[in-house]
């Protein structure tokens, strides 16, 4: 820190000429910035603020009623205190300074023996520049400090307790909810330290640079790039050197937030990495078992004895991508992706995973062992809604056949996609997860929804139903999918209190009407359930 005029004022060769303060004790704390040696009483020009005046006083002997404006005008330049040397009988000077001390916030100091000023100034400026020195090697020392973290892409929590180490004090960094994501408390307790934290952070406002504010007065500073601020750096203590604690608190946001991107960018690599290997591997073109073998080890896929195909099929609520707007799948996806990383570590399991078309994730998952299958999936399907949060994405996840060669499993990812697909139509999904034995005919009916031939037989079966839909007669397509679904036995129906058995066995009667056919006949029922699901599947 700089010198003060108090502690200038304790040096020897001061106190050997008994310095003697006038007036405005509470500038003695003033830091001194430089110490400007005149004898000219007009010098508000030549300073710039936080110097200390040194004087002989000679000119105002001459002329003491000067001794208040001199004054005046040295406080209006922000200087940082006033010595003068008065030696032998200078009544009139004393009186006038005495006078002049009384109503100035300038400190005003007399001394009344010889001091040599020269002396006084080499030893301040010795100070000051040792001061500045200390700070460029402080501001070095930082640097260097942070930069390694940088380099060594430091966790959250190594680079806040550097930060906290650097400044003497506890450091916690936040998110923009409030809530703590990294602290240290050093010679606090950590009871003390985030003791009601929530609504004492609320009550602190968030300056757009770093400064103290609040009831506390936090030392704190933004951390994030620009205006993606994602948390602040706070120090929630008083402290010495408020200047020194400030560097470090925005060396270690700009660390916080460049360790962030570059996380983010090496998952985007990663993914990206992970993706062509994955269309390698479902488009082999020559590629042997050996080579995929050694492609996949070389991205953390250690060759195991068998490896499982499974495709996650996604629609986040509210957020769905609307059609034509590519961005918002993409994102869906990479949300997805990231969260299946974060689930693979938590797990300990080993897996391939990419996007393979819009609204998919596939993934190859390695296995050491046949019996594990169900545990580890059953692992991860509850994983995967354990790190979702409070509203998890609306997802459907399908499984292909195990296999021992990675090419086979590689090729079985269509299949787990068309089970994935599938199953997102079933009307009460319940399981974590699907195989093709799940969905049976749903499943071949999804390959098939697109022939021009399949879609002329549901118009044909459905039509008459369609078109009373349409001109607002509803609910004829639930009440032949309940009837459907209950295997034509009307008193399963009445039962299950859909409708009271007098409506439903008129509504039934209308509904036969309409389709032209006997809802009784077997044959009849598995044509219509056919082409209901059809045209349930028509959305996909």
């Amino acid at each position: 820190m700089l010198p003060t005029v108090r502690s200038i004022l304790e040096l020897p060769v001061l106190r050997e000429a008994k310095p003697r303060l006038l007036g405005a004790p509470s500038g003695l704390d003033t830091p001194v910035r430089w110490v400007h040696v005149s004898e000219v009483l007009d010098i508000s020009g030549l300073l710039s603020g936080g110097e200390l005046v040194l004087t002989t006083g000679m000119e105002l002997e001459k002329n003491p009623s000067l001794t208040a404006s001199f004054i005046r005008s040295l406080e209006n330049a922000a200087a940082s205190g006033l010595i003068v040397e008065v030696i032998g009988n200078r009544k009139r000077s004393l009186d006038a300074l005495r006078m002049a001390a009384l109503s100035t916030s300038l400190p005003v100091i007399v001394v009344e023996r010889r001091v040599r000023f020269v002396e006084i100034t080499e030893i301040v400026h010795r100070m000051i520049v040792a001061e500045q020195l200390q700070r460029v090697e402080r501001a070095r020392d930082v640097h260097e400090a942070f930069t390694v973290l940088s380099l060594e892409s430091a966790g959250t929590e190594e680079v806040v307790e550097q930060a906290a180490a650097l400044i003497g004090a506890p450091v916690v960094l936040e998110d923009l909810s409030h809530l703590v994501l990294a602290y240290s408390a050093r010679q606090l307790l950590t009871t003390e330290l985030l003791d009601d934290w929530e609504r004492r952070s609320r009550t602190t406002p968030s300056p757009s640079a770093t400064s103290r504010t609040g009831p506390e007065a936090w030392l704190q500073t933004p951390v994030g790039v620009r205006r993606q601020l994602w948390g602040r750096l706070v120090v929630p203590v008083p402290l010495e050197d408020d200047d020194a604690a400030a560097m470090v608190l925005e060396r270690a946001a700009q660390t916080l937030a460049i360790n962030r991107l570059a996380e983010r960018d090496r998952r985007e690599l990663s993914h990206q990495a992970q993706a062509g290997l994955l269309n390698a591997l479902r488009q082999p073109r020559g590629l042997s078992e050996g080579e995929a073998q050694a492609r996949a080890a070389a991205l953390g896929l250690r060759r195991s004895p068998y490896y499982v195909p499974v495709v996650f099929r996604t629609a986040f609520p509210g957020t769905a991508a609307p059609p034509g707007d590519p961005l918002a799948g993409q994102q869906q996806e990479r949300a997805l992706l990231e969260l299946l990383a974060r689930v693979l570590k938590s797990t300990a399991s080993i897996a391939l995973t990419a996007s393979i078309q819009s609204g998919s994730v596939g993934m190859i998952l390695a296995l050491p062992a046949k019996q594990v299958e169900e545990p580890t999936l059953h692992r991860l399907a509850d994983a995967l809604a354990a790190h979702a949060g409070d509203v998890p994405p609306d997802w459907t996840i399908g499984v292909g056949r195990n296999c021992t060669s990675l090419l086979e499993a590689a090729a079985g990812i269509d299949e787990a996609a068309h089970v994935a697909e599938t199953a997102a139509t079933l009307r009460e999904p319940g399981k974590p997860f699907y195989r093709a034995t799940d969905v049976r005919l749903r499943g071949l009916l999804a390959l098939l929804r697109n022939d021009p031939r399949v879609q002329q037989f549901v118009e044909s079966e459905l039509s008459a139903v369609l078109q009373a839909e349409a001109k607002g007669k509803g609910g004829l397509l639930e009440l032949l999918g309940r009837y459907l679904e209950s295997s034509g036995n009307k008193s399963a129906m009445a039962r299950s209190g859909y409708l009271s058995r007098p409506t439903m066995y008129s509504r039934l009667g209308r509904l036969e009407e309409l389709l032209g056919v006997d809802l009784d006949d077997a044959e009849s029922r598995t044509s219509l359930h056919v082409a209901l699901l059809l045209h349930r599947l028509r959305g996909l």
